[in-house]
């Protein structure tokens, strides 16, 4: 048969995770055939990073990222299977490459949509209702309306939805599934922090002539 394309041999290995030689050899074999190939991959027991998922990944390493001039700090947890694993500079400059990713992005709040708390979507959903111009559209179209708002809003807030700030063409998402792939590990992003300078401190304005008035005794 005609060659198999690059994009093709690349689009199966993102899916599964396997090498890239032996998703050619996979395509080969079945003529092509994305979703044989994938079985095939699967019996001959060549490892996925869909089959990983439900492995546990408990080593790591706890990351962090100061942006220039000391305002924002990141710290950030990723979990991998092996110490071995963790050692290495790939994964390594994943971890430092998510941390700057979380620093570079100010609405995000949450690892997954999965992570945001249930009364968080209630409000993001409640405010979209509310909202001027939909409201006097019938129930059903407003409905499909604030539900396409609310999925956009999520992934907003949420980290593996973001473009990957070095390769604009993938998401986080899709960069954890590639490292997977690269590592031969499961990878995931359990949890982060970000610190920004000042935030959530009342600065408290002080009027000046007052204190002169104050220090004088006047």
């Amino acid at each position: 048969m005609a060659e198999i394309p690059a994009k093709v041999v690349k689009q199966l290995r993102d899916d599964t995770g396997a090498g890239m030689m032996d998703c050619k050899k996979a395509l080969t074999e079945v003529g092509g055939d994305m979703e044989k190939a994938k079985e095939w991959l699967r019996q001959k027991g060549i490892t996925s990073a869909g089959k990983k998922s439900d492995r546990v990944a408990a080593e790591g390493l706890v990351g962090t990222y100061i942006h220039t001039g000391g305002r924002i700090g990141v710290l950030v947890e990723v979990n991998c299977e092996t110490d071995f694993v963790a050692r290495n500079e790939a994964f390594q400059a994943l971890v430092r490459n998510i941390a700057m990713q979380i620093a570079a992005c100010p609405n995000v709040e949450y690892v997954g949509v999965e992570d945001i708390p249930q009364d968080i979507v209630q409000k993001e959903k409640d405010i979209e209702m509310g909202r001027d111009d939909i409201a006097n559209k019938p129930d059903n179209i407003k409905e499909k309306i604030v539900q396409g708002r609310i999925e956009k809003r999520l992934k907003e807030m949420t980290l593996m939805d973001q473009p990957y700030i070095r390769d604009q063409n993938i998401n986080v998402e899709e960069l954890i599934k590639q490292s997977i792939a690269q590592l031969g590990e499961k990878i995931q992003i359990r949890r982060f922090v970000k610190f920004i300078l000042g935030e959530g401190v009342e600065k408290k304005e002080s009027n000046f002539a007052e204190e002169v008035a104050a220090f004088s005794g006047k």
